[in-house]
């Protein structure tokens, strides 16, 4: 038994099993080189305000934060299934309500949330992130969200475009004009340098980011003096695994956290999805694709991380929050639930730590399907 007090996974006569002595406590890991220290879990909230209500939402973040996690993710253009500009920005004021209702406890968490960018036409008609635009779209935040600051503030996606949300099959970085970027970029570094002088954001970080971009903004980060990037939120799980490559080079040289994203693969790692299932009120029932994730390779994929898990005793939900962990440039994974029994399963994930033996089969199927979407 280790003695942080997660259950092991272990060798037991031919077999594996479990057991476990105490309550594991949440452990909490560096935000980049902040200095501040985020939850190996991170709760969040994009289906609050479509299939979550308000008081819902309230109630993940008690529960959330009474099982040890300190970090909630957002964003401006959230929620989700479906995304409507009617709707943007519901979630944000659902996470206000609950900062309005509960002042002395702002300080409990660290609230992360993201500026939309170009191609998004739900928020600013898809105009791109700019210098000029940060300051309204940190204000619009800030007011749905009735807080004075937000501890990490993220750039939803790059303006040049991205290789996330199975766009990797086609993408055209020759298409770039490098410099409008850069400039861009830098312009946008001096704008956020003047936010956190105004104390309305503490940390910076990305989402949806390649190596290349993130270099950059550390690059330049230390020649304009602006914010460095503390994390980047990129899309990882069992199923997708990009970040594996240059990205995660880049996370451990220059301490920039992965903030992993669908560590559940949109719920395909549960398993709830086999055989053709599609649970009611399940994120398929409204968007039948899950974001180009469902195909005829990825069931069969799934089906060999189910058997790991069934080998092994070990729940499929705990397995896959559990490898992520295992992972040497992993800051928090991102998880959202619907219901107080997907939360509370997820949270269990923090009992269980994976052995050699699992973590050489569970490499194993990676290569047996290495991108299943």
């Amino acid at each position: 038994m280790p003695e942080d007090g997660r259950v092991v996974l272990y060798d037991r006569g031919g077999r594996l099993g479990r057991k476990s002595e105490k309550v594991q406590i949440m452990q909490m890991k560096s935000l980049g080189r902040t200095g501040v220290r985020v939850s190996e879990l991170c709760l969040g909230s994009m289906t609050w305000g479509t299939q979550n209500t308000e008081a819902e939402g309230h109630a993940q973040i008690d529960r959330a934060l009474a099982a040890g996690i300190n970090f909630v993710d957002t964003a401006e253009m959230y929620p989700v299934n479906p995304v409507s500009a009617e709707l943007a920005g519901r979630t944000e004021e659902i996470i206000g309500t609950w900062n309005a209702a509960n002042p002395a406890r702002r300080g409990d968490y660290v609230l992360a949330t993201k500026h939309s960018g170009e191609g998004q036409k739900i928020v600013r008609d898809g105009a791109p992130i700019t210098a000029e635009s940060i300051p309204g779209a940190i204000e619009g935040s800030l007011r749905r969200l009735q807080t004075d600051y937000i501890d990490l503030y993220q750039f939803h996606w790059p303006n040049r475009g991205s290789y996330m949300f199975r766009k990797n099959w086609s993408y055209a970085p020759s298409d770039v004009d490098r410099e409008a970027v850069i400039d861009n970029m830098r312009g946008c570094l001096e704008a956020l340098a003047a936010e956190v002088r105004r104390g309305t954001i503490r940390h910076f970080g990305l989402s949806n980011e390649s190596a290349w971009g993130t270099a950059q903004w550390l690059r330049l980060a230390e020649e304009t003096g602006g914010p460095r990037v503390a994390s980047t939120q990129n899309e990882y799980s069992l199923l997708c695994r990009l970040y594996d490559t240059d990205m995660a080079e880049l996370s451990a040289y220059e301490d920039v956290g992965l903030l992993a994203f669908s560590p559940l693969g949109t719920g395909l790692l549960t398993g709830k999805y086999q055989d053709g299932a599609v649970p009611e009120g399940s994120r398929k029932t409204f968007n039948p694709e899950l974001g180009g994730r469902h195909g005829p390779r990825v069931y069969p994929a799934v089906a060999a991380y189910m058997d790991v898990a069934a080998r092994h005793g070990v729940d499929p939900v705990h397995m896959a929050l559990a490898w992520c962990r295992t992972r040497p440039f992993m800051c928090s994974a991102i998880f959202g639930a619907t219901t107080p029994e997907q939360l509370d399963r997820a949270l269990g994930s923090v009992e269980v730590v994976l052995d050699a033996e699992i973590l050489t089969e569970l490499d194993a199927v990676h290569r047996s399907h290495p991108m299943p979407f």
